[in-house]
């Protein structure tokens, strides 16, 4: 922990964004701390925001830790991540549209061809199909690290269905309810445009055959699914309905909704089920959850799926190291924000490494996510290195690896008081006709003393994110 940069304090001193924290923190009395931490829970069960950890006995639903203790970047720290975030959500963008049309980064010799074709997330049911304004990724979650001062590391995009935004929502509105002053007394940039945003995104996508007013639902898999909460909370902030795959049924050229005064049609469909899930009849024909015939009115312009089934090539962690050149590439540009180092275990010479310096390394599948299947080697007993050594050697191609990085640290109330815990950061992008991105996103931190895990489903909590207005 000595070893991290504090985002709070430098050389003794309090960084200027968290100035008007200090005297708030240090004044608080533990009683008044307690009081608000329960109060926060309470409010937080109250609206009802949990999340599903599944392979568990009982009920699956859990309450997320939440910290009170904001973390804050300064108007100008977050013009860098602005800049990066809409510089990687526009390349991501025209990668996906050249890997299902052209492929010129692969014959160019920029990407190898396998690591896109023969990918389980590429889909050749869309192969030669542009949607409208070009646009596969619509929301794109960017996981960031912080290493110091001035240093910004890409941990990882999440171009299919990123999840957590009302947690990034929610916690200011439970920060703004329990300490107003704060607010009064800082310019704190404002997130609660985004369901706004995301609907102006949503609509701006609308496909060809689209006659007046796009209509807008949210597809959801049901209530059983961990993110399903969240469905519903987007679905009322943005005034549109909430759907299930039995909700809607293709006729003629077009997806209809069924109501009480009789069939609707709709124009754009927020999707939160996976490919596999969405149309029986192109993918999977075992699924309760979709809606037979989708792919045939999707293809023929007369409805958009946001994001578009086969976005998630773009989010594998093996394509994820080609990112920066995809920035070169389609863009012309310097790449704004890093990735960490990685090392492919599909590469002989990289997988000799990796299985040298296991016990310093962090691993991951390539397809993983949510902190599962990943060795975090500086925190893992030797059996458990052994185990990981014996998965990479049967299936290489499988993991890659990448650097134990000493992320950044934001104080954090304990029981014992203040003290620092590890964070990361998912701010989140909307491409439509437009670029936008809401000053905030979710700050994940790790709750145990020295963990760098921050995922919910692994004892992660989550707090609000500042970003302090400019002038």
């Amino acid at each position: 922990m000595a070893d991290s940069f504090n985002e709070m304090y430098e050389n003794g001193a309090v960084r200027a964004p968290y100035a008007g924290l200090e005297a708030w923190a240090r004044d608080m009395p533990d009683d008044l701390r307690g009081m608000k931490q329960s109060e926060a829970e309470a409010l937080f069960r109250r609206i009802g925001i949990t999340f599903a950890v599944y392979g568990e006995g009982g009920s699956p639903d859990r309450l997320i830790p939440f910290d009170m203790f904001p973390r804050v970047f300064s108007a100008a720290e977050w013009d860098v991540l602005d800049r990066g975030i809409k510089q990687r959500a526009r390349a991501l963008n025209a990668f996906l549209g050249d890997m299902y049309n052209r492929g010129e980064m692969v014959r160019a010799g920029r990407i190898p061809g396998h690591l896109v074709y023969q990918n389980d997330a590429y889909e050749v049911a869309v192969a030669g199909f542009t949607p409208p304004a070009g646009v596969f990724s619509h929301i794109v979650g960017i996981d960031l690290v912080r290493t110091g001062p001035d240093e910004f590391f890409v941990l990882e995009d999440n171009c299919r269905t990123p999840s957590g935004v009302s947690y990034m929502l929610e916690n200011r509105e439970i920060m703004m309810r329990m300490f107003p002053t704060l607010f009064q007394e800082n310019r704190i940039a404002p997130v609660e445009t985004y369901p706004a945003q995301l609907k102006r995104t949503l609509r701006s996508v609308a496909p060809k055959k689209c006659e007046g007013d796009p209509c807008v639902v949210i597809l959801t898999p049901g209530s059983f699914n961990s993110a399903y909460y969240e469905h519903s909370f987007l679905a009322d902030m943005m005034g549109v309905e909430l759907v299930e795959g039995q909700d809607l049924f293709v006729e003629g050229e077009f997806v209809w909704m069924r109501t009480t005064e009789g069939p609707k049609r709709v124009d754009v469909i927020y999707r939160r089920l996976d490919d596999a899930f969405i149309d029986p009849l192109c993918f999977r024909p075992d699924s309760m959850l979709g809606i037979p015939g989708l792919m045939n009115v999707y293809r023929s312009g007369g409805v958009s799926i946001c994001s578009a089934p086969g976005a998630g090539v773009a989010d594998d962690k093996a394509v994820y190291t080609y990112v920066p050149d995809m920035v070169r590439f389609y863009l012309g540009e310097e790449p704004i924000l890093k990735n960490v180092p990685t090392w492919q275990c599909a590469k002989a010479d990289d997988c000799k490494y990796v299985l040298e310096n296991l016990d310093d390394l962090v691993v991951k599948e390539v397809h993983g996510s949510g902190g599962y299947g990943m060795l975090v080697g500086p925190k893992s007993t030797k059996s458990e290195i052994e185990l990981f050594a014996t998965k990479i050697r049967e299936n290489p191609d499988n993991y890659i690896a990448q650097p134990t990085l000493s992320l950044s640290a934001c104080p954090t109330f304990v029981d014992e008081g203040v003290a620092p815990r590890h964070v990361d950061l998912r701010p989140y992008c909307l491409v439509g006709q437009e670029v936008n991105l809401v000053p905030g996103g979710l700050t994940r931190v790790a709750l145990k003393e020295g963990s760098l895990v921050v995922n919910s489903s692994q004892g992660g909590g989550v707090k609000d994110t500042w970003v302090i207005a400019g002038n």
